[in-house]
C-alpha cells in the first residue's frame, strides 16, 4: 500500500512504525472473512480492512470525525486478523496506534468520558477493585441482570502452598482476577508445588497496564509497566525461571513490555528480559504432562474449550492446552467457529455491550452444541462473560486439573 503520511506524524516514532505496517496491507480483504464485527455487523468500515483506510485518511493528514471512532472503538482487538493476514499486518498495533491519534482530534461525549475514565483509574487499582467486588459479591441476588452479569458468585481461593522449592517461578497476580476469581491462581500455586515448583508473588506488582494502554492512556499504561517491572526485577536477578501468566490477556500485554519500552534508556533492557521470561500457564505445563497422567489418572470428563483470543491470535499459542488436558484423560471438544472472540475483550463488555452480548451468546451456542459438562478457558474475562450467558460450569483449566490432584 501506498502512503503519504503527514508531517505531524511522519517523522515520529509512531508515525514510522505506523508507516512500514501499512506498506504491508495489499488490501486483499482476508481479514473480513474472520472479523467478529464485520459478521455481525456487514460493514467494510467495521472489518479491518475498512480501519486500516480510515486510519491510512488521519495519518496522512484528513481530520478524523466522530465516525472515525466510532469505527475504531468496535474492534475488539481480538487480532484474529493478524492470524488470517496472509501480508504479516500487525494490525494491533496499528490500532493502539490510531486510535491513540484519533483520541487527540476528537472530544468525546461527556457520559463516555466519564465511564472510559472510572474504568481506566478504578480497575487497575486493586484497593479500590477488591472491597466494591466484595460488596458486590454480598448484594448480588438484588443487582439489575445487567450488573450482575459483571460480578461473579464469590468463591473461596483456598489454600496456597507453603513448601519451599529450588525450581522458582513469579507470577502476575493481576488486578481484577484475585477478586473475581481467586481460584486460579491459588490452584495454579497448587498445581505447581505438586511438580516441585514455587510459585512467588511480588510486592507491589498489579495491574499489566492493558487497560489503561487500551484506553488511550498508554502513559499511564507504561508506569504501570515499570512498576512491575521494579518489582520483578530482584526475583530475576535471583534466577526466577519465568513469569507465569494465569490471565492470556496480561501474558500478551507483558510479552509486549520490550517493544512497547525499547525508546526508554533505562527500562528498554529490562523491559526486554521481562517479555522473554514471561510464558502463559500452557507453554509451562507440557513439560509436566506425564508427572500429571501419574498424578492424577484419567479425569473423565466431557469439556468444551475456549481459547481466549489473546492466547491464539495475540501469543500464537494453539493447542497446548487441548494436549495438556487429552494427556489426563480429559475429553476435550473446541466448538465450531473456535477462532472467533467471545466478545469480552476486555473493557469492551462493558462499552460495547450490545455487540458483546451477541458474541457471547453465538459463541455459547457453539460450545454447548458439543454437550460438555463444563467450559473452561484461560483468562479471566472470557471465564466471566461466558458463565454471564450459560448455567454450564465456566472455571479456568488450571482449576480442573488442581481438583483432580491429591494435594
Amino acid at each position: 500500500m501506498q502512503t503519504n503520511l503527514a508531517d505531524f506524524i511522519k517523522h515520529t516514532q509512531e508515525g514510522q512504525e505506523a508507516d512500514a505496517i501499512l506498506r504491508k496491507c495489499v488490501h486483499c480483504g482476508f481479514c473480513t472473512a474472520t472479523c467478529p464485527t464485520y459478521q455481525l455487523l456487514g460493514d467494510e468500515l467495521d472489518g479491518p480492512r475498512g480501519r486500516i483506510y480510515l486510519m491510512k485518511q488521519v495519518l496522512e493528514g484528513k481530520e478524523a470525525t466522530r465516525k472515525t471512532q466510532l469505527h475504531l472503538d468496535r474492534c475488539l482487538t481480538c487480532r484474529n486478523c493478524e492470524s488470517t493476514c496472509p501480508s504479516g499486518v500487525q494490525y494491533g498495533r496499528l490500532v493502539d496506534i490510531g486510535r491513540h491519534l484519533v483520541e487527540k482530534q476528537v472530544r468525546r461525549p461527556v457520559s463516555e468520558r466519564v465511564l472510559r475514565t472510572t474504568l481506566k483509574e478504578f480497575l487497575p487499582r486493586k484497593w479500590l477493585f477488591n472491597p466494591a467486588m466484595k460488596l458486590g459479591q454480598i448484594v448480588r441476588p438484588l443487582l439489575p441482570s445487567a450488573l450482575k452479569n459483571k460480578v461473579p458468585a464469590a468463591q473461596s481461593a483456598g489454600v496456597w502452598p507453603k513448601t519451599t522449592h529450588s525450581r522458582k517461578m513469579l507470577l502476575l497476580d493481576g488486578c481484577v482476577q484475585p477478586a473475581m476469581s481467586p481460584n486460579i491462581n491459588a490452584a495454579t500455586a497448587r498445581v505447581l508445588d505438586t511438580l516441585g515448583v514455587e510459585l512467588i508473588v511480588a510486592p507491589k506488582v498489579g495491574c499489566c497496564g492493558a487497560i489503561r494502554h487500551h484506553l488511550n492512556d498508554q502513559s499511564g499504561g507504561l508506569e504501570d509497566m515499570r512498576r512491575n517491572i521494579d518489582a520483578w526485577w530482584p526475583y530475576v536477578e535471583a534466577g526466577a525461571e519465568a513469569i507465569v501468566m494465569t490471565a492470556s490477556g496480561c501474558g500478551s500485554m507483558v510479552k509486549e513490555y520490550g517493544h512497547l519500552l525499547a525508546q526508554d534508556a533505562f527500562y528498554a533492557k529490562r523491559a526486554q528480559k521481562i517479555s522473554e521470561l514471561t510464558k502463559d500457564l500452557s507453554e509451562i505445563m507440557p513439560d509436566f504432562e506425564q508427572e500429571l497422567a501419574i498424578k492424577i489418572g484419567k479425569i473423565n470428563k466431557r469439556v468444551a474449550y475456549h481459547p481466549p483470543c489473546t492466547l491464539q491470535h495475540g501469543q500464537q499459542i494453539r493447542g497446548k492446552i487441548e494436549g495438556v488436558l487429552k494427556a489426563v484423560g480429559v475429553d476435550v471438544k473446541l466448538c465450531a467457529d473456535s477462532h472467533l472472540c467471545c466478545g469480552s475483550a476486555g473493557t469492551y463488555s462493558v462499552l460495547q455491550s450490545t455487540l458483546s452480548t451477541q458474541l457471547r451468546d453465538n459463541k455459547l451456542k457453539n460450545l454447548e452444541a458439543t454437550n460438555p459438562e463444563m467450559i473452561v478457558s484461560a483468562n479471566i474475562g472470557c471465564l466471566t462473560h461466558l458463565q454471564s450467558g450459560t448455567q454450564t460450569e465456566v472455571r479456568h483449566w488450571i482449576e480442573l486439573i488442581d481438583a483432580s490432584l491429591k494435594h
